[in-house]
Order: C-alpha cells, then sequence, then structure tokens
C-alpha cells in the first residue's frame, strides 16, 4: 500500500511537471509572437487555450499576455483606420470591446486578497489608464452597431461604457460625476431597450439617462411605455405626472394621463390635469375639450356647456364638441322638475336641438350616440316629422 502511494505521488508529480512545462511553453511562444508582431490572433489563442482548463483560470500572467495580444491586434486596425486604409470596422469595436472584459478580469484576479487580507493589484493603475484611453470606442462601438439597426449589440456597448463606473478596475475614475458623456450613452442604452421592446432593457439605465435634459422628453416616454408593459398601473402613472409636468404641451404625457384616470372614473383626478393644462395655455383646443369632457362626466352640466361654447368660438369644426354641448343641455334639462319648470326645460330641448343636429352633420356616422339625443329632444319639442325620421332610424 506504501508503495502505491509512493507510486501514485510520483506519478501525479510527473503529470503536474508536464503540465507546467506545457504552459510554460505556450507563454513563451506568445511572448515570441507578441514581440515579432505578427500572426497577433495566434497567441490570443494560445492563452484562450490554456483558460481552457480550470487549472489556469487564476494564472494572471495568461491574462496579462491575452490582454497584450488583443490591444496589437486592435492598434494595428487602429493604424490603419488612422491612414484611411480600409478596415473591418464591427471588427475594430469588437476587439475594444475584448480588451476591456479582459482588462476587467484580470483586474479581478490581481486584486484578490493575499494570505493577510490585502489587496494589492499590480496591473490596475496601467491598465485603468491605457483603459480610459480607448472607452471612447466602446460608445462608438455602440453607435456603429446603433446605426446598422443591431440593438442588442449596441446596447451592450453602451451598458459596458456605463459598467465602467462599477468596475474596481477604474476606482477614483468616478464616470458617473466626472463624465459628462453618461447621460447621453444612458439615453441610447434606453432607447436600444425600447427598440427591442424589453423594458427590463428600457429602464435598466433609465435613472442615469434622465440627465440628457435635450432627450429627457422621449426617455419618459420610453418609461413609461415600460412600467405600462410590466403592469405597474402606480409606476406608469408617476412617470406621465413627471413627463406633463415637464412637457405640458406634449402630445404624448396629457392625453395618456387624462385616458389613464378616465378609464378608471377617477375624473377628480383628470380634473386636476386638465387644470393644470390649461394654467399652461388657456385657449388650447385639445385642453378645452378635455376639460368640456371631464365637466360632462363629473355632472357639472353647466360647466361642460360654458367650455363647449368657448372651443367652438375658437374653432366650429370639431365635431366631438357639438355633442358635449347638446349632451350637458339636455341634462341640464333631465334634472329639472317638470311639474314646476316646464317653460325651462322646453327652453333647454330648443338650446340642445342645434348642437346635436350639427353633430349629426358632422358626423353622420355616430348614430349610435346622436339618434337616441336627438329622439329626445324632437319628442319633448312635439317636432313630428323630424321625431318620425329617428324613429325610423333607431328601428333600424
Amino acid at each position: 500500500m506504501q508503495i502505491f502511494c509512493v507510486f501514485f505521488f510520483a506519478i501525479c508529480g510527473l503529470l503536474m511537471s508536464a503540465t507546467c512545462c506545457a504552459q510554460r511553453k505556450q507563454i513563451g511562444e506568445a511572448r515570441t509572437i507578441l514581440k515579432s508582431g505578427k500572426n497577433v490572433e495566434q497567441a490570443e489563442k494560445l492563452m484562450t487555450d490554456l483558460l481552457k482548463d480550470k487549472a489556469n483560470e487564476d494564472n494572471i500572467r495568461i491574462y496579462d499576455i491575452w490582454l497584450q495580444a488583443v490591444e496589437k491586434q486592435y492598434l494595428a486596425l487602429n493604424e490603419k483606420m488612422y491612414v484611411k486604409e480600409k478596415v473591418d470596422t464591427t471588427r475594430f469595436f469588437d476587439l475594444a470591446k475584448r480588451m476591456f472584459v479582459v482588462a476587467e478580469r484580470l483586474d479581478s484576479i490581481d486584486a484578490k486578497p493575499d494570505k493577510n487580507g490585502k489587496s494589492n493589484p499590480e496591473y490596475r493603475k496601467s491598465n485603468a489608464a491605457k483603459m480610459q484611453g480607448y472607452r471612447p470606442n466602446i460608445y462608438y462601438g455602440g453607435a456603429h452597431h446603433l446605426k446598422k439597426g443591431d440593438f442588442k449589440t449596441a446596447f451592450s456597448f453602451f451598458e459596458m461604457y456605463l459598467d465602467c463606473d462599477r468596475q474596481p478596475l477604474f476606482t477614483g475614475y468616478d464616470f458617473m460625476y466626472k463624465d459628462p458623456k453618461m447621460g447621453e450613452v444612458a439615453y441610447w442604452a434606453t432607447y436600444c431597450g425600447y427598440r427591442m421592446n424589453d423594458p427590463l432593457f428600457v429602464l435598466r439605465h433609465a435613472s442615469t439617462a434622465q440627465r440628457d435634459e435635450q432627450k429627457l422628453e422621449y426617455t419618459l416616454q420610453y418609461m413609461a411605455e415600460a412600467w405600462e408593459k410590466l403592469e405597474d398601473d402606480s409606476m406608469y402613472t408617476a412617470t406621465l405626472w413627471q413627463g406633463f409636468k415637464k412637457y405640458p404641451k406634449s402630445t404624448y404625457f396629457f392625453p395618456r394621463l387624462m385616458d389613464n384616470y378616465n378609464r378608471r372614473g377617477n375624473y377628480e383626478m383628470a380634473d386636476s390635469v386638465v387644470n393644470e393644462a390649461l394654467k399652461t395655455d388657456s385657449l388650447n383646443e385639445l385642453y378645452l375639450f378635455a376639460k368640456s369632457t371631464v365637466m360632462l362626466n363629473l355632472k357639472k352640466y353647466g360647466d361642460c356647456l360654458k367650455f363647449s361654447d368657448q372651443l367652438i368660438a375658437l374653432n366650429p369644426n370639431l365635431a366631438d364638441i357639438y355633442y358635449n354641448g347638446g349632451i350637458a343641455c339636455l341634462n341640464i334639462a333631465q334634472r329639472m322638475d317638470s311639474r314646476k319648470h316646464k317653460k325651462q326645460i322646453k327652453k333647454m330641448y330648443e338650446k340642445a336641438k342645434p348642437y346635436m343636429e350639427k353633430y349629426r352633420e358632422m358626423a353622420p356616422d355616430e348614430k349610435d350616440k346622436w339618434a337616441p339625443a336627438l329622439y329626445r329632444i324632437y319628442f319633448n319639442l312635439n317636432m313630428g316629422k323630424q321625431f318620425d325620421e329617428i324613429d325610423r332610424i333607431l328601428r333600424k
């Protein structure tokens, strides 16, 4: 048994020695290739092949040579671009991205604490300075893929640019506060998420994207749609409010905020929205129509009629505002005591008549809306001929 153990350990020692020799040979071969500057791709392959063996996964020398191999390929293409030679632009940007992946992996191994719990990364300072110089091409790589319509790849580039802020490799650089491009890059990442129809990607960098004031209106739109897809009504509503307060004249936020409250029957909140809107533009036709409709829903028929008339005076070519005015008159009449206010009731039906007839003229296909209303008007005004016509329409 003792002899077997000695034999077993001897075999293990030989195998480990052979592995180390092969490792040293490949590292030496890669270094020779890097010095020559030719066939640098082979040096990268030698290192990635070594990393297939788990025994090498923490070998910092392998990562260092791998990084050098990728960098040399990148610089060779960069030099060709500088002298205006035709190069594979996609490959150039992919090499830039791969440099960051390797540099960040190298740093994570380099920064591992020693047996005393202390971390003294050897490569961090030089690699961080080098990568920071290459970082703009991560942004341009995202822009390159964005232009091609490859939103998924573009997103990965933009996210890598943003992610540098949290990478230990760049400790002390404070990109989030010192890099003025962070907001713009985050916007493009958010836009890519929107184009991919992925609400989680939309929201991932949306808070940083809001730093880009020039595109903030669009960022808030993408956020609102993302929250709606995720069925988070409170965040959807809050984002619409944020957008509406910032951009009260936007054709996006106001109508959706109104629809959101009207759909749930929360007409008081809908009224608060439209009141805020009217403060910014008291003659806006959309706002006046919305105010008229909210007053109708709140059963404030006198106010509905007032805002309807105001809008008709501004623009007599909007069909639905005549419907609001006519319905308001009918509801006012219906509220009156028929025994005490016969004359006033008749006057309200007479007042409702031109509104609803105008609505019929302008929206002939909306029979379900104007026919029942005109039926009541003609019946109460004792207009036999007109009543018979509407009666036939309703019977059909």
